[in-house]
């Protein structure tokens, strides 16, 4: 079973960071930032957190583990983490400079259900655990 980490990662502005994708022949999408645990990873968490400097540049503070979704053969861990700075110009993770991949653009979105209404986050099972979070205010307590 392949097992990944994802993090919703708040920022000081309550805005959220999330990976837009453009590839050929494909809708733009988007996705938390993330990726699958390393042999190498001490933990989900160490994992995340690698992760986090990987494509952002950043270092999140893992507030709590937020939801999980099984399919078939994966498993996705989504964790809720604040994040104070980062730098995705100097993004270090492989998937960045794989031919074909197409591009990854970060966004910085408000905290709000019109927000994540206007993207197409995937996958959508965590999209719409996310939106209920953030119509409860469930998000906003933890900065």
């Amino acid at each position: 079973m392949q097992h990944r980490v994802r993090a919703v990662l708040l920022t000081p502005n309550d805005t959220m960071l999330l990976i837009k994708r453009i590839r050929p022949g494909i809708e733009p999408y988007w996705v938390i930032v993330g990726g699958k645990i390393e042999p190498t990873d001490a933990s989900p968490e160490d994992a995340l957190l690698r992760e986090v400097r990987e494509e952002i540049a950043g270092e999140a503070e893992i507030v709590r583990l937020l939801h999980t979704v099984e399919t078939g053969d994966e498993r996705q861990e989504f964790y809720l983490a604040t994040v104070d700075k980062w730098n995705f110009e100097d993004r270090t993770g492989p998937e960045f400079s794989q031919e074909g991949r197409g591009e990854y653009l970060l966004d910085e979105i408000p905290l709000t259900t019109e927000a994540l209404d206007a993207v197409n986050l995937l996958p959508q099972d965590f999209a719409t655990v996310l939106r209920a979070a953030v119509e409860r205010g469930d998000l906003l307590t933890t900065r």
